[in-house]
């Protein structure tokens, strides 16, 4: 990361799913801009936590913690502010982008979907307008798998078209009190998971075509336009969803 966002030095960052994946590289980008994180995770991040300290300094508070358990998500909220300070900024990143044949969806599959990759997020930025600093901003990851109208994942898909308009709703909201809140839909992310669960070389050679750019979008990516959307450089802009997918949207 290239770029520094002087006004997120020492600021408190809460972020969900923030010990792997996408959550992780962010986790790390926060950390080089000086920033004090704290995140929750249901698998065991101390490796993480470890090697984050030894590179950065100082090591990001790890909070186990399962983010359907509304309870649960919004006590560790309250133990990393009452670390780190209010926030100045939350990221709603944990999802679970899983697989079904909508002729094999149960309601207990919908209802699952939809607490990790829907009703987290809303109770999570609920939690955090508590929690926040003046100006603070609330970023939701959600997908272009919505704009892209992806099958084969119906609960996903309608969880992140509804992070969008709820983004919207919350922008306008709360934003009489100086909270701005916007959304990330990124493209296809080449974390572990996704290359050891679909990334099948045809998959990702299909996937490829359809960017503008010819590189395959990596976690890392997703580090500068959620630093952008937490500082002040993007004081002005909420109830937006930012795309970053190497250009599949803008070609169908």
């Amino acid at each position: 990361m290239n770029a520094t966002f002087h006004d997120l030095k020492d600021a408190s960052v809460f972020i969900t799913g923030g010990g792997n994946g996408i959550g992780a590289a962010l986790t790390e980008g926060f950390l080089a801009q000086g920033a004090r994180v704290a995140f929750v995770g249901r698998s065991d991040a101390t490796p993480f936590v470890t090697a984050m300290e030894d590179a950065y300094g100082h090591a990001p508070l790890f909070i186990p913690s399962d983010i359907t358990d509304t309870d649960a998500l919004c006590a560790a909220m309250d133990q990393a502010a009452e670390a780190h300070g209010p926030f100045k900024a939350l990221v709603n990143n944990a999802a679970n982008d899983m697989r079904y044949d909508a002729h094999k969806i149960t309601p207990e599959i919908w209802d699952e979907s939809q607490a990790i990759n829907f009703k987290a997020h809303f109770f999570a930025c609920q939690k955090a307008v508590t929690l926040m600093a003046p100006k603070g901003s609330i970023i939701n990851y959600s997908s272009i798998t919505y704009l892209m109208g992806a099958a084969g994942m119906a609960p996903y898909v309608s969880a992140n078209a509804g992070i969008m308009g709820m983004t919207r709703a919350l922008a306008r909201e709360w934003g009489p009190q100086g909270i701005r809140v916007n959304a990330i839909a990124p493209g296809w992310v080449f974390t572990e998971k996704q290359e050891t669960m679909w990334a099948t070389p045809e998959a990702k050679t299909a996937f490829l075509e359809k960017q503008c750019l010819k590189e395959f979008v990596q976690p890392q990516d997703m580090v500068g336009g959620t630093l952008f959307l937490a500082s002040s450089a993007s004081a002005m802009m909420t109830g937006q969803t930012m795309v970053i997918d190497a250009g599949v949207v803008s070609t169908g």
